[in-house]
């Protein structure tokens, strides 16, 4: 099976049985995608596939076959050279969006996914496109203001607008 990662091909041969996750993280070694639940409760697992958020968890691996994924890895290879993190990785620190950091890896990729769906940089619009997307350390305040900042400045064209 083919499918092309973080802009990348790869060639695999999974079990029927595997699932998009344990492709990433055990094949792949593309370890930012967290496993949490298992239940596709949690959003930890989440990526963008074929420009949708999905639960990687709850995505068999052949179901993946010839699709784009991107990983929160995938978020680097936006970054201009001599820049350490992604703009909207910037904004979640700006706004203490991430304490134990588990969470984190799901936000940020349904963050993406938020701005190609055209989710307006509005609070309450942010909260609904998050739901199924669960922290329990932060009160989602600082991760809510970080996404509708990086929303803002993706709609208007800023740095890191098109990943």
């Amino acid at each position: 099976m083919e499918l092309h990662v973080n802009g990348r091909p790869a060639q695999l041969q999974p079990r029927s049985a595997s699932l998009l996750i344990e492709v990433l993280r055990d094949q792949l070694k593309l370890t930012g995608t967290n496993q949490g639940c298992d239940t596709a409760q949690c959003g930890a697992c989440t990526v963008v596939m074929n420009g949708r958020a999905v639960k990687s968890c709850n995505v068999l691996a052949l179901q993946a076959c010839g699709a784009r994924v991107e990983t929160v890895e995938g978020l680097a290879e936006g970054v201009a050279e001599g820049e350490q993190l992604h703009a909207l990785q910037e904004a979640f620190s700006r706004h203490h969006a991430l304490q134990c950091g588990f969470c984190t890896p799901g936000m940020l990729m349904r963050a993406v996914a938020m701005q190609r769906e055209g989710v307006p940089a509005e609070p309450e619009a942010v909260r609904r496109a998050l739901a199924g997307n669960l922290c329990r350390c932060t009160g989602y305040e600082g991760i809510v203001a970080a996404i509708c900042e990086w929303l803002a400045s993706a709609q208007g064209g800023g740095r890191d607008a098109r990943l």
